[in-house]
């Protein structure tokens, strides 16, 4: 039997040496070995499944391809390491800024497919799929949405059992928790939806309750955003929408909220409730003003068509501020779309 020798790609950072596979050339039809387990000398040891490979005419040997990824614990985990559950766009950011503080961690993400599992190793994410066995670890992060479950809070509470009680367990939830729909001012302090009144927000609220029971800490964030991801661009892509123009908006950087997570997790705090926003909220008008007026987008939005249903809320975060210490570099989208001075 040949022996072929690979290893994770140097970017992705993870303390381990080269991987020994054995293989064997490929025919015509691709050839799979299911739940192949490759023991590394670091703490960490990794199953990849879905290993095939190919050969062409002019040549006999073989290419892998790393399908899923799991992790299996070995009882090694280091006091800055984090875990994020829901490695996506926020998590991502969060793990590319986490790294650069902590160099020597590792970062572990969660997922429910191994379908993005070779874009997380790149990044110095070591993947494993969701129910996998792995050890406790100081810091974890929730970033997975509702969506992807139907039941949000066990999903909560399954990912606090993968908290070692050090450090820091930080849930991200959502502003729209908050009991406001007349354009009003809203900060940390402020009722919340009242339970059975909105099923969006019950099931929000029970997941927070299930990280607060532990000790964990739970950031609000407002409506996220980045140049090709958020509200404005959805918008931009219908053209004209049926809502009311002068429901007001909130607004995070992706940037933002992952410079406010960490910040947070540093403070290695129990039990907090703190809100992610910036300086400016919008209504839903002034925000597509800023996009026509950018000139950053191909596309020029038409309109609000809609002259009903509920307002939105005016976000403050004064007090997360002075608590964390921390300030967002974009401070207002017309600045990130540098609209102003």
């Amino acid at each position: 039997m040949r022996v072929a020798t690979t290893s994770i790609p140097a970017a992705a950072g993870l303390r381990c040496p080269p991987l020994l596979l054995p293989f064997s050339p490929c025919a015509a039809s691709p050839r799979s070995l299911r739940f192949l387990r490759l023991e590394q000398r670091c703490s960490m040891s990794v199953v990849i499944a879905n290993y095939s490979c190919s050969s062409s005419s002019s040549s006999s040997s073989g290419t892998l391809n790393v399908g899923a990824v799991n992790v299996a614990s070995t009882g090694v985990v280091g006091k800055n390491d984090l875990l994020i559950v829901g490695p996506g766009v926020l998590g991502r950011i969060v793990a590319e800024k986490w790294k650069k503080e902590n160099p020597d961690c590792q970062i572990v993400g969660i997922t429910m497919t191994a379908d993005h599992h070779d874009e997380l190793i790149k990044l110095g994410v070591v993947p494993t799929l969701r129910g996998s066995p792995i050890n406790k670890f100081p810091y974890l992060i929730f970033c997975a949405p509702p969506s992807r479950t139907e039941d949000y809070p066990g999903e909560v509470r399954l990912a606090a059992s993968n908290w070692s009680g050090e450090g820091s367990f930080l849930f991200t939830s959502s502003s729209a928790v908050y009991d406001c729909s007349d354009n009003g001012f809203c900060n940390e302090d402020s009722p919340v939806v009242p339970a059975g009144k909105s099923p969006r927000t019950d099931v929000l609220l029970k997941a927070e309750n299930e990280a607060l029971a532990v000790g964990g800490c739970v950031l609000r964030l407002a409506g996220l955003y980045k140049a090709d991801r958020g509200a404005h661009t959805f918008w931009l892509g219908k053209g004209t929408v049926d809502s009311r123009p002068d429901h007001i908006v909130n607004l995070i950087h992706y940037e933002d909220a992952a410079s406010l997570a960490i910040a947070i997790m540093k403070r290695n705090l129990r039990g907090g409730i703190f809100n992610g926003c910036d300086d400016q909220p919008l209504s839903r008008q002034e925000l597509m003003d800023c996009v026509n007026r950018s000139k950053r987008y191909s596309k020029k939005f038409l309109g609000f068509t809609g002259s009903d249903g509920p307002l939105g809320k005016r976000m403050n975060n004064s007090k997360t501020r002075t608590q964390i210490g921390w300030q967002p570099k974009f401070t207002s989208f017309p600045q990130f779309l540098g609209l102003t001075d």
